[in-house]
């Protein structure tokens, strides 16, 4: 778990290249065939255009259409790629998921399940995966140079299960530069700690992640959460100033290290800030003078750190598209200040609830609301977002295995599917007044092109919710004016309600019990879309729909991605 979530706990509220290398040794992952079936889909977010397929809906729409207008020319906005969302992993628990060592040589398995999950991933996408391995456990660990495991728990993890004391070893670099040979190419942040002022043991890490991983290692993050190390006892009393200064240190220990300099490019990012610090003030205290690749931030929409209340299982909170710009809109100012120092920036942890989720972690409100929060971040200067997963058993998780020790055995569980298109400015749409009117129950969203002159592909949610007396009827009609495309293909992803934790497809498949997809893929086309038509949208569901597709040059995902055999 990470310091954002002990700084819950506390009760505090969250504001919150070298050459690459050679292929894998024999300790790397060996490429296993294991059938890898699921139990029932829970829903918490997989990733980019996971299991794409069709959902054609025959339901009756509201008699009340939703207008949809869209401007086009000149269009405002960040530039976001088709990587814009990646998976953050704490480390604690990061052989569970990725590798299992087994023998005397220490040889690792990867198992299939996780090379599937990964593989389907990549797939839809043209730019490399993003993953990132931190958190407070990454900020906490020691790095042992000479480890043949990837990670050894060194303490309880009963004790205090959000800062769980681990030594790792670089089988843990050698793991991920496999994976992406067996999945396609990945780029990978690693976390390098601040916590002790003798910044030896970052050096290591860096020195080895840098020769282990080459052009795919992205960056190297300073510190996590630094803005808490002062409450959690890290650092008493620790200001920015401080941390500034701190800053410098270390960027000249890794200039000057006894492996040469290690960052001969810009390759460091940070603050990494969550809940006590706002990233203008650091920006303005200094952090601006160094070279950076990236700021960072991290966010959860709601805690449970202090236990469940009506707040964190307050389940309207996350069908409410008027709770999204507040919630990614936090840190503004520091946004706007990075983006006109053409500094992206990224929030590298994000997800609905704190500290292992709420019960409403796992259920279909949770997935609209994550792909409505991504958008958004994309759409409010963000440059990507990481959706956080940890140990087994957490509500939030991508997957879990059936076990921490049996990751390499069937019966793993997966998410539900998220998605965002590539190469884009992604623009709000505020229908119906969505921004700022609590009552709407739609949004949507405007993709354009890189010039922001022409919208590609555009995205709606119907929050509909059964339950709710004054809600327009399930389905809705959004209808797109004329002119705006001829054609349009539709892909749905729905469930029979907001509170769906099993039923629920991605353009009507959905995960089976061997891991394959179950039902056909199709995909909705409207012809007739030149004078303004009409996309029906399920309640509750969302809709991706690709303007002037059609199926004979279609820019959806079609077939299987899948690494190790299915049947």
């Amino acid at each position: 778990m990470t310091a954002a979530e002990l700084q819950h706990k506390l009760g505090r509220s969250s504001a919150l290249s070298a050459a690459h290398a050679s292929p894998p040794t024999a300790m790397a992952c060996m490429n296993s065939f294991i059938l890898p079936t699921f139990r029932h889909s829970f829903v918490s977010l997989s990733l980019v255009f996971t299991f794409l397929s069709a959902f054609s809906c025959s339901c009756r729409a509201s008699q009340v259409p939703v207008p949809v207008t869209i401007q086009q020319g000149d269009v405002p906005g960040t530039v976001v790629q088709d990587n814009f969302l990646g998976i953050s992993f704490e480390l604690y628990p990061f052989n569970t998921l990725w590798s299992h060592i087994q023998g005397e040589n220490h040889r690792n398995r990867c198992p299939t399940a996780m090379e599937n999950y990964l593989s389907n991933l990549r797939a839809r996408i043209e730019s490399p995966l993003r993953i990132r391995i931190g958190g407070n456990s990454m900020d906490s660990a020691v790095y042992v140079p000479t480890q043949t495991e990837m990670i050894v728990v060194t303490g309880d993890p009963a004790a205090d299960p959000d800062d769980v004391p681990v030594d790792f070893g670089p089988m843990l670099f050698k793991v991920l530069d496999a994976m992406s040979n067996v999945v396609g190419q990945m780029e990978f942040i690693v976390g390098l700690s601040m916590r002790s002022s003798n910044y030896t043991n970052a050096v290591e890490v860096a020195g080895d992640t840098r020769k282990i991983l080459g052009h795919r290692l992205d960056a190297m993050l300073l510190g996590n959460e630094p803005d808490l190390y002062a409450s959690n006892g890290v650092h008493l009393g620790y200001t920015i100033q401080e941390y500034i200064t701190d800053v410098g240190t270390m960027l000249q220990d890794l200039r000057n290290s006894p492996y040469g300099d290690l960052i001969p490019d810009t390759i460091v990012g940070g603050p990494t800030i969550c809940c006590d610090w706002n990233l203008s003030d650091v920006l303005s205290a200094g952090l601006s003078q160094y070279p950076y690749k990236y700021y960072t931030v991290q966010h959860y929409a709601k805690s449970i750190c202090s236990g469940p209340n009506a707040s964190n299982e307050n389940i309207t909170y996350f069908v409410s598209h008027v709770n999204v710009p507040m919630y990614t809109n936090w840190q503004k100012q520091g946004v706007q200040m990075a983006n006109d120092a053409r500094t992206p920036v990224l929030v590298t942890e994000y997800n609905t609830v704190s500290c292992g989720g709420s019960n409403v972690s796992d259920t279909f409100a949770a997935t609209l609301w994550a792909i409505d929060a991504g958008l958004n971040y994309a759409s409010s200067g963000m440059s990507g977002a990481y959706i956080h997963t940890r140990e087994y058993g957490i509500l939030y998780n991508l997957f879990d295995p059936p076990s921490p020790e049996t990751s390499t055995e069937p019966n793993w569980r997966t998410g539900s599917p998220t998605f965002i298109a590539g190469g884009s400015i992604v623009v709000d749409l505020n229908l119906n007044n969505s921004i700022y009117d609590p009552a709407a129950t739609v949004a949507g969203y405007a993709l354009y092109d890189k010039a922001g002159t022409k919208a590609k592909r555009l995205v709606f949610f119907n929050y509909y919710r059964a339950d709710d007396a004054g809600s327009e009827s399930a389905a809705r009609n959004f209808t797109l004016e004329g002119g705006l495309a001829t054609t349009a293909g539709v892909r749905i992803l729905a469930a029979p309600s907001i509170y769906e934790r099993t039923d629920i497809s991605w353009a009507g498949q959905t995960v089976g019990l061997n891991g394959e997809l179950d039902g056909t893929q199709t995909t909705k086309y409207h012809y007739d879309c030149a004078m303004g038509c009409n996309i029906t949208v399920p309640g509750p569901g969302a809709a991706l729909v690709l303007l002037d597709d059609v199926p004979d040059d279609s820019a959806f995902f079609f077939g299987s991605s899948a690494v190790a055999p299915l049947s």
